[in-house]
């Protein structure tokens, strides 16, 4: 397991700021800018991960009938 997989949603956000922000700076070369790139590309694909684990953990109440109902988040069209 890479140190990627164990980060936080917080942690993989901040090294994907930094990630950009070197990418934008244009002061790499192409081969280092590759490597950069393929990085924030398991940055996005870990905080993705960490987004769905989190939304399936979210439910929404609502009140249909006088009665409250829990649903899944992802039975919402919140996309």
């Amino acid at each position: 397991m890479n140190d990627i997989e164990k980060m936080s949603l917080e942690e993989a956000m901040t090294e994907l700021e930094k990630t950009v922000a070197s990418l934008e700076e244009n002061k790499t070369t192409l081969d280092q800018s590759i490597e950069i790139f393929e990085k924030g590309i398991k940055l996005v694909a870990r905080s993705r991960k960490l987004l769905d684990e989190y939304s399936a953990k979210i439910t929404v109440l609502k009140k249909e009938n006088g009665l409250f109902v829990e649903e899944s988040f992802e039975s919402e069209n919140y996309d």
